[in-house]
């Protein structure tokens, strides 16, 4: 099943199959290791649900939720 990471629940993860939005925002997940194949854990999201703290190639960020609709994942692990 494919969706975007703003649609994950705590504790969900899977893999990137897309990147999508204009061409500097793009360029700017890929810079944070957001690239095609990178496993991505929803760690938790903020009280009002932005923004989110991830795991990704084995460190912690924090998206804004517009940037976590840009990215869309195959569900590994619900």
């Amino acid at each position: 099943m494919i969706k975007t990471l703003d649609k994950f629940a705590i504790g969900e993860s899977g893999k990137v199959v897309a990147v999508t939005g204009e061409r500097k925002i793009k360029r700017r997940l890929y810079d944070m290791g957001i690239t095609n194949g990178a496993e991505i854990y929803l760690r938790k999201r903020a009280p009002l649900g932005d923004p989110l703290e991830v795991s990704v190639r084995s460190y912690e960020l924090s998206l804004r939720s517009t940037e976590a609709m840009l990215i869309s994942l195959e569900v590994t692990h619900a």
